[in-house]
Parts: C-alpha cells; sequence; structure tokens
C-alpha cells in the first residue's frame, strides 16, 4: 500500500511535479503574492534532501514512512539544536548573510547547505517553508505551502492572546509578551495515518520555522487537519500548537494598581481569519479556511472547541471575570491604500446604535512591527475626545505622514495599528488592532526577441527607486526555473527617481511555459519582486 498515494490526476501534477509554487503574504485585508521556485528536479537536489536524512540520523528502515520523514525533517530543515539548512532572524540584521526576502527559490539554499554543511543565513516563515516543500516533493510526498492569515503566536498555548492595557487603556507593550503575526506559512503534506484512529489520515500539518519545541526539539507536525478541525489534538504531533495557531482569542486585559486584571475586551474572530494555499492548475488562491475551522460561531465549532479543552488545550473560562463589554457601541478603522514613501490617512468610525450620547477618549497608536507582530517602535501616538450621537455613526482622520515612519521602516513595510477607546459615560473599553501594509514598487521584467529552444535570448529586468533617499547595497537576483540558474548582480546604489536597467542574455534549452523571478534587496527597501510567465517556442 503506498501511503502517499493521491487519487487525482491534477492534484498529482500540482502536489509532487510542479516545480514553481506561490507563497501569499501581506496581510487578510491586503494580501500579496509572489512566486517562490521549488526546483525539485534540478540537479543535485535529491543528493541534498537525501543528505538531509543522513544528517536527521533517520535510520533506514524509517526512510519509507513519511511521518517520520516528516518529524525529522522539520527539525533538520531549520538550524536550532542540530545545524539544520536555514538560520532563523528576525531582526533585521542579516549581515554575512542573505536577507530572507532575497532568495527566490530553494534551490540556492539545499546546494549551499549540501556543500558547506553550515546552516544557510538567512530564513524567515515562508523561506523555511519553500525548502521543506521542496524535500517533500522531491521525495514524492504531496505536499502544498500554507499561509494562515493573522497567525496567534501564543507563548503558553492557551488559546488566549493576551494584550495588556494601562490605567488609561492604551496598549502596554512592555508586558504583552504574545504577538499576532501578520501571516504565517507552513506546509501541508499528503500521507495515510495509520498510528491514528481511522479518518485522520489525507492532509497533515508540518512546520519547520522554530516557534516551539516538541519533545525537546524545535519542529512541528506532522498534526491532522482533520483532528484540528474537530478538535481531536490527543493525537501526534503537535496538534494542540496548531490549534492554537489558528483558533485563539485576543483578549484585553487591564491591569489594576492593586494587581486584579479586568478583561475588557475579546476578539474571537481576529485570529486564523483566512487560511489559504495556491490552486491547483493555477496562480490563483484557493481558501481552505473551512478545512481547518468550522464556521465562526456555528454548533459544530462550539463542539470542536470542547473537544480540544477535554483533550488538554487550555481555555481560561471568562465565568470567573465580570466581562460586560460595551455591545451598543461598534468601533472600526480602516486605512487608505498607500504607496511607501507617501502620506496616508486612517479613519476610526463609531457606531452608536443606542439612544444615549457618549463621549470616547480615544488612542491611537501607530507601530512599526515585524510581520511576526513585534513591535520595533511606537512612531505615532494621537488621542482626541470623539462624541458619538444617538443611533448615529461619526469618523475621525489621523494623518500618517512619511516623515513620520520612513527613518524607522522595517523590510516588510508593515505598520500595526492599536485603537482603543474608553467610553466615559460607562468606564468600557472598545479596542481593535490589525496590521497594515504599505503597497511596495515592483520590479519590471521583459524580454527581448524570440523565445525559442536552443537560442539565446534576453531578459530585461528594470526598477525605479520610488523613495526620497538613495538605496544602498543594491542587490539583484534572477531565477528561471527549469530554464535559468540563479544570476545575482550587486549594483551599489540607486539614486532616488533613477532607475537601473539589467540585461542578461542566456539560452533556454527547453520548449514549454516557464516563469522568470527576480528580487531586489537593499539596506533601506526589501520584498520587492517581479515576475513575468514567458512561453519557449519549439525551435
Amino acid at each position: 500500500v503506498d501511503a502517499v498515494y493521491l487519487d487525482d490526476e491534477k492534484e498529482r501534477e500540482e502536489y509532487v511535479l510542479n516545480d514553481v509554487g506561490i507563497v501569499f503574504h501581506g496581510n487578510v485585508e491586503d494580501i500579496k503574492s509572489r512566486s517562490w521556485s521549488y526546483g525539485q528536479f534540478e540537479e543535485n537536489v535529491l543528493d541534498a534532501c537525501l543528505f538531509l536524512m543522513d544528517k536527521a540520523e533517520l535510520e533506514l528502515s524509517g526512510r519509507g514512512n513519511p511521518i517520520k520523514i516528516c518529524r525529522v525533517a522539520s527539525a533538520v530543515i531549520n538550524s536550532r539544536d542540530d545545524d539544520g539548512v536555514i538560520a532563523g532572524s528576525w531582526n533585521n540584521s542579516y549581515d554575512y548573510g542573505v536577507a530572507p526576502s532575497a532568495w527566490t527559490g530553494s534551490v540556492d539554499i539545499l546546494l549551499e547547505y549540501y556543500s558547506s554543511k553550515q546552516p544557510v543565513r538567512y530564513g524567515q516563515c515562508w523561506v523555511f517553508a519553500g525548502v521543506f516543500n521542496t524535500f517533500l516533493r522531491c521525495l514524492g510526498i504531496p505536499a502544498r505551502l500554507i499561509t494562515n492569515y493573522s497567525s496567534a503566536h501564543d507563548n503558553n498555548a492557551n488559546l488566549r492572546m493576551d494584550f495588556f492595557l494601562d490605567d488609561e487603556g492604551k496598549v502596554d507593550t512592555r508586558l504583552t509578551k504574545d504577538s499576532v503575526w501578520n501571516y504565517h506559512c507552513w506546509n501541508e503534506a499528503w500521507m495515510t495515518r495509520p498510528d491514528l484512529p481511522v479518518g485522520f489520515g489525507g492532509w497533515q500539518v508540518v512546520d519547520g520555522t522554530p516557534q516551539e519545541t516538541s519533545d525537546g526539539m524545535y519542529r512541528c507536525g506532522p498534526a491532522s487537519v482533520q483532528a484540528i478541525k474537530h478538535g481531536h489534538v490527543c493525537f501526534q504531533f503537535d496538534a494542540p500548537f496548531v490549534y492554537a495557531e489558528v483558533n485563539s482569542d485576543i483578549f484585553y486585559t487591564r491591569m489594576e494598581k492593586n494587581g486584579t486584571q479586568v478583561v475588557e475586551n475579546i476578539d474571537t474572530t481576529r485570529i486564523g481569519q483566512l487560511i489559504v494555499t495556491k490552486e491547483v492548475g493555477g496562480d490563483g488562491m484557493m481558501d481552505i479556511t473551512e478545512e481547518y475551522k468550522f464556521r465562526e460561531g456555528s454548533d459544530e465549532e462550539r463542539l470542536a472547541l470542547e473537544t480540544a479543552v477535554m483533550y488538554g488545550v487550555k481555555k481560561q473560562s471568562i465565568q470567573d471575570t465580570t466581562y460586560q463589554p460595551q455591545t451598543d457601541v461598534d468601533m472600526d478603522f480602516q486605512a487608505q491604500k498607500a504607496v511607501l514613501g507617501n502620506d496616508f490617512k486612517v479613519t476610526i468610525t463609531f457606531r452608536n446604535k443606542s439612544r444615549n450620547s457618549y463621549t470616547a477618549t480615544t488612542y491611537f497608536s501607530g507601530n512599526i512591527v515585524f510581520y511576526t507582530g513585534v513591535p520595533k517602535s511606537e512612531f505615532k501616538k494621537h488621542s482626541f475626545s470623539a462624541k458619538l450621537e444617538p443611533s448615529s455613526s461619526s469618523s475621525f482622520d489621523v494623518v500618517i505622514k512619511s516623515s513620520e515612519y520612513m527613518r524607522d521602516l522595517l523590510e516588510q513595510a508593515s505598520f500595526h495599528f492599536f485603537v482603543t477607546a474608553r467610553i466615559n459615560e460607562t468606564g468600557k473599553i472598545l479596542a481593535v488592532q490589525k496590521a497594515v501594509m504599505l503597497e511596495i514598487p515592483t520590479l519590471q521584467i521583459k524580454t527581448k526577441g524570440e523565445l525559442v529552444a536552443g537560442k539565446e535570448m534576453s531578459v530585461i529586468v528594470e526598477f525605479t527607486n520610488p523613495l526620497k533617499q538613495t538605496l544602498e547595497n543594491v542587490t539583484l537576483r534572477l531565477e528561471g526555473p527549469g530554464m535559468l540558474r540563479t544570476i545575482k548582480k550587486q549594483f551599489g546604489r540607486i539614486q532616488m527617481n533613477s532607475t537601473l536597467t539589467w540585461e542578461v542574455k542566456f539560452t533556454p534549452m527547453r520548449a514549454g511555459s516557464r516563469k522568470l523571478i527576480a528580487s531586489l534587496n537593499s539596506d533601506a527597501l526589501r520584498h520587492v519582486y517581479g515576475e513575468l510567465n514567458v512561453q519557449i517556442q519549439k525551435p
């Protein structure tokens, strides 16, 4: 019996044979995508993948068992505790290595590791997931890369993300330890689970990003997606952690002077809002949220939660605290779409559904964050008093100037806005948080001349610097899976408003539809990508 047999031919073509994929990133209100070259059939990649199993000391008898292979691979993909393939870095400094955003695929990473036997610097979640996907497809295990938007990294897996507020109702970043990742990427691998009861085979979550230890090592999975959906988190491996990543609630808790904690607000819908993967046979997005969870608020969802709690997921009950939120006023905010380097405004809207007049003391906090939700700096503080008339809506604008954020900006051009409002008449607090991404300019790719197998062709990559500053240490990469191995070129600097042009000549050997993928990296600007689909004709 084939433990990884997938009966649909189209799915087999996608999940085993396709050597290019799509990584969805950004955030739930602003989904971005980029191509990734898996390259599982490129020269020496199979040897590199087999070497990973030697490195993980997987006994030969276990190398036909996808459960064991995934378990050891999820540890060896990251460098923590076993000098595995990729060293993670989330602190915006990538000395002596390649910034995670610069990679265009897995091949360079795997081959560098295979030859040097040293961890390759640096990766973040989509890099770990991209390389893991190559490893799985290379060995013939069907695999796909998954993105979970608003992913909970809950330090104690209690389904409760705590955001602490001070006396006034402002978020206290010093006390708050949990963080919401704008997105987090992991993988699913397809296999039977003879070690579990019937019905839990199929897609399994595996995650090579080092977040928490499992049986003493940084690894995660395989965990049955079906088991996570139904709350059967007792089944190995690491299901409670994944369950929390997609199901946690956000608690806004105020610390009183005497040390008691008052829960002011609970957001049950933010975490795991959208879970996606690339569609079969195309570049579009497939929503698979329903594979992981029942509809928010449905009876089945409640039952799955009760099951998860029964099997030991810690859910702190709210009955013991006196939680009475303000239900007759809604608050939300929207950020205007903006290009990096420009001013933009954030509009806060209140809807007073009651017959009372209220005043709300409102605090707005703008933070520059890593995509993992960890703040680097608060760059904007603004407070105002909002008058809320009965049965009506009112909006208030906060203007964000580029001069306020450009100096501290991090590579994913990502902000985290907190808005908290205290209704003065009742003392209750409303709270909303959201990630906002700026538009990052893209690379333009064009081809010159005819595209015929065996004939030299020309590719031109162009980029215009949109920032009000010179870009330093600019590096470009270009890769054409199945037709062009990665080439790099350093450009030193690009003055503001000036355009860089790079022409590359090469000869494609095979006819068919192919992709060109390029990335630009510099000190002040990263995550700049471009891609182009090309059709190489038969001679």
